[in-house]
């Protein structure tokens, strides 16, 4: 085993060849900003704060995401060691296959594929109910919110062909006016000393507030809610000297989400006072409108014109994030077509050395995710949303626990780094957090969905169903290679 990278995709060569994505196409800030996007950050604020203030810890809401992080840091140490020696658009499969056998990294990539997928089906579902009603209350047009999605759809088709470049450019400009509106609230709220009970530092981040209530309901969505860090690795063949930059962009994206969404998050429960924000949340709940206790303390600091720009922000926030999904699976599809585990047609390039056939492959899959809900007339926030994005954060649950595993065994059998802190202790504290993480998840998972036991039964068996029919898939090819 070669000692510098165990991947044949390791080497920079300074023009694209078939079957190559484009190499030092992106820098730190350039995957940074892919990874924020999948965080959708007003998405995940908007949310998932006024559920987990609610039905979660109350005010300890933003210790519940300082833990959150945690635990994501403690995997990422692990996950940036074996990034190290393997740099694959596949992550994930790859990182697996490489610990605990090939046929378990083939079995984990139609798990990855189910999560990217369904996620964004989801956050299709959510966007065009927006767009919808926005579109409906500014011109007076009122269409189906499946138009508006399929529309989108093609859209960010286009833009994935366009090549990683131009879509970090777009993703830039939509994550910085998201952060920036929420960064400045919670800047501003914070110099002036909080709101009508001061910022009641104690009152969200003692061990007392953060173990009141519900606190794995809490941790439930903080976990969540930093779904897609780990898409800092995917773009490793096109990033400049992937070896430092995929270390870089992960710890800074970690750092910066874990960051924001506790500052974020106890600035908005400092606005109502922590004694009243867990009522404030529940009467939001209760009226329909969840994203109003969010947005109503921004609205009070800098004035009504904001109730018109955040809806247009959340619904660009949920764009970004379609887009970074999209990307996300069409790199996993060109990967396995690539490996041979896919027709090798994935693996075809347009000029701009995007993958074309699998952006392709990726937008049919949306519309066969999405339109069954169209069909049925159901609330697509309701039921696609809910239904698909909880089932998706426990995908990936999974493969974060199958991954830091698979770290340890890896550098166990090869010796290509020997710090324990990196190799062994940080990935097993990672293993037993994310574990810890996936038993609240399925504790609770009626509650993520908003749906029904049954609904949340069904939903939860398809994690396991699509895993073993990997497995028997990796298996069956297995047997036929060796005939």
């Amino acid at each position: 085993m070669d000692s510098q990278t165990v991947s044949r995709h390791a080497a920079k060569p300074d023009a694209p060849t078939a079957g190559t994505l484009k190499p030092n196409a992106l820098g730190v800030l350039g995957i940074l900003f892919f990874v924020l996007s999948a965080q959708a950050p007003l998405t995940g604020i908007a949310g998932a704060a006024p559920i987990a203030v609610a039905l979660g810890n109350g005010p300890g809401v933003p210790a519940a995401y300082l833990v959150a992080g945690l635990v994501i840091l403690l995997f990422s140490v692990g996950f940036v060691a074996m990034g190290r020696h393997v740099v694959d658009a596949g992550a994930f499969y790859t990182y697996i296959g490489k610990g605990l056998g090939r046929t378990t990294g083939i079995g984990s990539a139609g798990l990855a594929l189910f999560a990217y997928c369904t996620i964004q089906a989801a956050m299709y579902g959510l966007y065009g109910a927006i767009v919808s009603g926005l579109v409906a209350s500014h011109t007076g047009l009122d269409l189906p919110w499946w138009v508006w999605t399929l529309a989108t759809m093609v859209l960010v088709q286009a833009l994935g062909a366009a090549g990683v470049e131009m879509g970090a450019k777009v993703l830039a400009v939509f994550v910085l006016a998201e952060f920036s509106i929420l960064s400045v609230f919670a800047l501003v709220t914070l110099f002036k000393g909080g709101g009508p009970e001061g910022l009641g530092l104690a009152d969200s981040f003692s061990p007392s507030a953060a173990l009141d209530g519900a606190p794995g309901v809490a941790v439930m969505f903080a976990v969540a809610s930093m779904f897609g860090f780990e898409a800092t690795a995917i773009y490793g063949e096109e990033a400049r000297e992937p070896r430092k930059t995929v270390p870089r962009a992960t710890y800074l994206a970690v750092a910066v989400v874990t960051g924001f969404f506790a500052l974020v998050s106890w600035m908005l429960i400092s606005s109502y006072g922590a004694s009243k924000a867990t009522a404030a949340a529940g009467e939001a709940l209760e009226s329909g409108d969840g994203a109003g206790f969010v947005f109503a303390p921004i609205a009070a600091d800098f004035g009504g014109w904001v109730g018109d720009v955040l809806p247009v922000l959340l619904a660009t926030s949920l764009f970004a994030g379609i887009l970074t999904f999209h990307n996300s699976a069409n790199r996993y599809l060109f990967s396995l077509g690539r490996d041979r585990l896919l027709p090798l047609r994935l693996c075809r390039l347009n000029r701009r050395h995007a993958p074309w056939t699998a952006g392709c492959v990726q937008t049919a899959l949306a519309v066969l995710l999405v339109v069954p809900f169209a069909l049925a007339g159901k609330d697509p926030v309701l039921t696609l949303f809910s239904w698909f994005s909880g089932v998706a954060v426990l995908a990936m649950m999974l493969l974060y626990l199958l991954t830091s595993v698979s770290v340890v065994v890896f550098f166990r059998r090869a010796r290509l780094d020997t710090r324990l802190w990196n190799t062994l202790i940080a990935p097993a504290l990672g293993a037993l957090g994310i574990a810890g993480a996936i038993w609240l998840i399925l504790a609770n998972f009626t509650t993520l969905i908003g749906g029904e036991r049954t609904t949340a039964l069904w939903l939860t068996l398809s994690v396991p169903v699509v895993m073993a029919l990997g497995l028997a898939a990796a298996r069956v090819r297995g047997r036929t290679a060796e005939r």
